[in-house]
């Protein structure tokens, strides 16, 4: 009866398999430290304060754009009047961010490489002995972001949202002096899921109503800086030249494995339908649609993006609790071979990761319509986001624990039935310690890229949520780490869809010449639906 390549393949061939896979898993890391610069980069935009005369209490700005270069620039406020009257800044004062800026004197343009823009902004109130501020002061922002491509006239911005949203800001100050500034926590203002156009332009507005309480006891509010992040560039092409080589080597494997599968006489085993959705949750991610964003805008690439490493993630996660499951081989084999009995497992795991969908939609699935939502921006959505993500990173971690003990047990088990190995023929001793050791070694892998993955996960989440909630993290995440986390993923299930395929060579029965390099006999009469010839031997009782 045929086995698995991992038991019959000779410890040459499978030397130069793991060497590959290693050599691989060095490139993918070195590429992202010498070729891949930071995964992101930012600027602070000073927001210039333009004049808006035809602007009264009750009149909006209408259809006019304000921006700082360029022809038909607007004209900044006068001083004077401006440190005189409130109500003047209130009204007439607007604030343009016009995005990219300058540098050494050479213009720039966002790139569609660049993927995603995110805004924050940063508020600049001056302290007065008879104007004191709350430490939570509530902010309302009238914000309208432009567009325009190259070739287009300087004044020719093209609108592409506009929302009036309401912030908190929350202010202390060192040192009660007057004309000395609060000290004032950023606030997420807006998050694009492309870059397809070249300039992008921001006119925010601080509107004063008396009546409906808007801007009231907000102090004297002296400048607006705007934070932009984006993903750099150069790195979105490494990473998707990564995809590019990775995405077809998996589905051919993929084919070749599930071909190998369908050959057999029986139907397939649980682990090998696990690997086949791996297999094909890996090939989704895989996917380099971020092309298409090269030639069409697609401000839903975000989403996505999530939602792809989110399908990878509940499978990844599956596979590793099904897959030392399987490999705790219990005397009962009815409970084997079944979903049933990870019933319990699964549904932690489509919870945990059911949760984080819902979360990212109501914060990324409404930006398609609003860019300037954000669930971040209130009390409630703060503890509630905070939650999800502190949840979650303790989940990551209780999974990596429960994974790392369930992986315990298997070898204790392996341990406790090695002994029946010295009452076996040599023949048969030396093919099951040579497929012990390989096992170990896959098991010890697998251990190591889940802690790699489960790191990642909770430190691509803080990353992310800094900017949100203003915490002061220093973290050192390279693009060393990503591509290699990545490669990581593709080497490693690569060397499962090889090592798990049915292997072409049957297993004669055993003779006094049967040992060499590649040692096969005649297989012990198991379950028709086992994949390994370990399983039959720590599941049942050595017959000799």
């Amino acid at each position: 009866m045929q086995g698995t390549i991992i038991e019959n393949l000779s410890g040459k061939k499978l030397s130069v398999l793991v060497s590959l896979l290693v050599i691989g898993q060095i490139i993918c890391f070195l590429i992202g430290g010498l070729i891949a610069p930071t995964p992101a980069s930012s600027q602070n935009i000073l927001g210039t304060q333009c004049e808006d005369i035809r602007v009264n209490g009750s009149e909006p700005g209408g259809g006019k754009w304000f921006y700082s270069r360029g022809k038909g620039a607007c004209s900044s406020v006068n001083k004077g009047n401006f440190d005189l009257d409130d109500h003047y800044l209130a009204h007439q004062v607007v604030y343009a961010f016009q995005m990219p800026i300058p540098r050494n004197n050479r213009q720039l343009d966002y790139s569609r490489w660049q993927q995603n823009l995110i805004g924050v902004l940063q508020v600049d109130i001056m302290y007065h002995s008879q104007m004191e501020i709350v430490p939570e002061t509530r902010i309302t922002l009238d914000a309208r972001l432009a567009y325009r491509n190259k070739g287009d006239p300087d004044y020719a911005w093209k609108p592409y949202a506009a929302s009036i949203e309401e912030r908190s800001l929350d202010c202390t100050i060192d040192l009660k002096t007057d004309d000395y500034i609060y000290n004032c926590s950023v606030v997420p203002l807006f998050e694009l899921g492309s870059l397809f156009h070249d300039y992008y332009l921001l006119n925010v507005r601080l509107p004063a109503d008396t009546d409906r309480n808007i801007n009231q006891g907000l102090g004297h509010v002296t400048d607006l800086w705007l934070t932009v992040i984006n993903q750099n560039g150069g790195f979105t092409k490494v990473w998707v030249s990564l995809k590019t080589i990775f995405f077809p080597i998996i589905v051919c494997v993929l084919a070749w494995y599930w071909r190998r599968v369908h050959m057999l006489s029986r139907s397939p085993a649980l682990l090998e339908y696990m690997l086949l959705v791996l297999g094909s949750a890996l090939t989704f991610l895989n996917m380099p649609l971020e092309y298409l964003t090269l030639a069409y805008d697609m401000p839903f690439m975000l989403l996505l993006g999530d939602i792809r490493q989110g399908v990878f993630y509940a499978n990844l996660l599956s596979f590793w609790l099904i897959f030392a499951g399987e490999h705790l081989m219990i005397q009962d084999s009815e409970q084997r071979n079944s979903l049933k009995c990870y019933w319990r497992h699964l549904s932690a795991v489509g919870v945990g990761c059911l949760s984080l969908f819902v979360f990212d939609m109501c914060e990324r699935g409404i930006q398609l319509r609003n860019p300037f939502y954000s669930i971040w921006v209130t009390d409630i959505g703060t503890k509630l986001a905070l939650s999800f993500i502190i949840l979650a990173g303790i989940s990551a971690g209780v999974y990596l624990m429960f994974l790392t003990y369930m992986i315990w047990k298997v070898f204790t088990n392996i341990s406790i039935k090695r002994a029946t190995l010295p009452s076996m023929s040599a023949a048969r001793r030396l093919h099951y310690e040579g497929v012990i050791y390989r096992f170990k070694f896959l098991m010890i892998a697998t251990l190591l890229c889940a802690t790699l993955t489960v790191v990642g996960f909770i430190l691509g989440q803080m990353a992310e949520g800094q900017w949100k909630w203003d915490e002061d993290l220093e973290l050192e995440v390279t693009s060393a780490f990503f591509t290699g986390v990545y490669g990581m993923w593709n080497n490693y299930i690569l060397a499962l869809l090889v090592l798990y395929a049915p292997s072409h060579k049957q297993w004669p029965i055993e003779t006094s010449d049967s040992i060499g390099e590649e040692i096969e006999f005649s297989r012990l009469p198991t379950d028709p639906n086992e994949m390994l010839s370990l399983t039959a031997f720590a599941g049942k009782t050595a017959v000799e």
